[in-house]
């Protein structure tokens, strides 16, 4: 399962809207070799959307000279295979046609048009199936899929840059408190996103281009600048697929999101050479806030705080 989640993550870009998956396919010893240890044969992870899920690449990949160990296999597999027609067929089906003895799954699919009936189709057809293995990183991979599904609104980065002692601006100038390279993280997780916004004071001082210029032209997320005249409508982004969104301040919108509960995840990088006499307070760190890791980059450090109901889904 650890290699499925391994798998899973070469889609991130890709694979969207739709989850990262991975998917191994083993074979266990050969007959009369005692001891002997199972092997993998198959592997796959979803590519691209509107293309073949992971199941469907990870029995593609297997050899022919291999295939007629497929009676006596295990498939390990992230998430539940679907079992609705989409894009593609329902992978449940194609697991069944290719007759593997079992399949473990790393967590169920709160996908309406799933929703354990993957897992139903295959032990109806006397497939065993095992759920429920690495539950908790298999459902954190696909956080935002789920939180977008669940609560019918994007999932919500909150981020800023601020001084070691708490600032974001200097005196209400722009003030670089960014290293190069950490500039180019943040724009790595810019085309993770669907959508950026700002709110309009920030845009009109700063002029923020909110693209992905530092990483790759690929993907630009939507340009978003929030306003009293033009407010976020959650429904909106929702109906038009956005999945992930990023809020980058400044900090009244930042805490108005905060005060509204209106966030998934902190991301805060504190340069710890830089002070400032005064300026703009960094928002506040909410009390639910957790902090799951840190990142140091020289002086400068990146803190990841999550909401704790958060840990499970």
């Amino acid at each position: 399962m650890r290699r499925c989640l391994q798998l899973a993550q070469n889609g991130r870009n890709g694979a969207r809207p739709n989850p990262m998956v991975g998917a191994v396919i083993v074979a266990p010893p050969p007959l009369g070799e005692g001891q002997g240890e199972a092997r993998i044969i198959g592997e796959g992870y979803h590519v691209r959307c509107g293309e073949g899920h992971a199941e469907v690449n990870a029995f593609a990949s297997v050899s022919p000279d291999d295939e007629h160990l497929l009676p006596e296999a295990t498939m390990y597999v992230s998430l539940e295979p679907c079992s609705h027609y989409g894009k593609t067929p329902p992978c449940a089906d194609l697991i069944i046609k290719k007759g593997v003895r079992r399949v473990v799954v790393g967590c169920q699919d709160d996908f309406s048009k799933v929703q354990g009936r993957g897992i139903q189709k295959l032990r109806e057809a006397g497939i065993s199936v095992t759920v429920g293995v690495l539950e908790q990183e298999c459902r954190w991979l696909n956080r935002r899929f789920f939180t977008f599904h669940r609560e019918h609104r994007p999932y919500i980065i909150l981020k800023w840059a601020q001084t070691a002692n708490g600032f974001i601006d200097d005196d209400g100038h722009v003030l670089k408190i960014s290293s190069d390279f950490t500039q180019m993280l943040c724009h790595k997780l810019r085309s993770e996103a669907d959508a950026i916004a700002v709110g309009r004071i920030t845009d009109e001082r700063e002029h923020p281009q909110l693209n992905v210029r530092h990483w790759s032209m690929t993907n630009q997320p939507k340009r978003i600048v929030l306003s009293h005249d033009h407010p976020l409508d959650l429904e909106d982004l929702y109906k038009d697929n956005v999945q992930m969104l990023i809020v980058e301040g400044g900090a009244r919108t930042l805490t108005s999101f905060m005060n509204d509960g209106l966030w998934d995840e902190l991301r805060v990088e504190t340069n710890l050479s830089l002070n400032v006499q005064k300026g703009t307070p960094a928002p506040p760190i909410p009390q639910e806030a957790e902090v799951i890791d840190k990142e140091i980059y020289g002086d400068n450090i990146i803190t990841h705080y999550y909401k704790h109901d958060e840990r499970r889904s």
